[in-house]
């Protein structure tokens, strides 16, 4: 269920760009905005980085919300590309590095939880390679790239909010 008056359309890249392929998805979306700004004119391109929390305002204004990440998950080979629709993003992860951490997961649960969860949602992302402390994600991560791109843009395009 979507909050009454929730209407951005928001392509949302996540993750740390100092620890490599951890930033994927802040990487992901600059590639994105630069190819598809023109053809895309009512998306909102929004970096949120390792913001945690802070994001909850966005999430909550949303009809559409294309996640762009690392994907972390034991199913899955380094350097795959993984999509999981609305319904098969987990809202909460029990294992945490810190008692203050907020992952994106539990951001999206509290906006499910208040009523201001977005009707589209969508994540495209790759298992990562490498979390080393460093600039620029893993050559692995860079080779699939463009199928991150591909898929975002499908997404898009399905959900009607681009043309050409």
């Amino acid at each position: 269920m979507s909050g009454s008056g929730a209407n951005r359309k928001i392509v949302m890249g996540l993750g740390n760009t100092l620890n490599k392929d951890e930033g994927l998805g802040v990487h992901a979306l600059k590639l994105l905005e630069e190819r598809l700004a023109a053809r895309a004119p009512a998306v909102e391109f929004l970096d949120g980085g390792a913001l945690g929390l802070n994001l909850l305002p966005w999430v909550e204004e949303a009809s559409h919300l294309l996640v762009l990440d690392s994907v972390v998950s034991r199913f899955s080979l380094p350097g795959q590309v993984m999509e999981l629709a609305k319904d098969e993003i987990p809202l909460y992860r029990n294992i945490k590095m810190s008692d203050h951490q907020i992952t994106f997961q539990e951001v999206l649960g509290l906006a499910k939880f208040r009523g201001h969860f977005p009707e589209y949602l969508h994540l495209v992302g790759a298992q990562p390679v490498d979390m080393s402390i460093g600039y620029g994600v893993s050559p692995e991560i860079a080779a699939v790239l463009p199928e991150v791109l591909k898929r975002a843009e499908r997404v898009l395009r399905e959900w009607g909010l681009m043309t050409g």
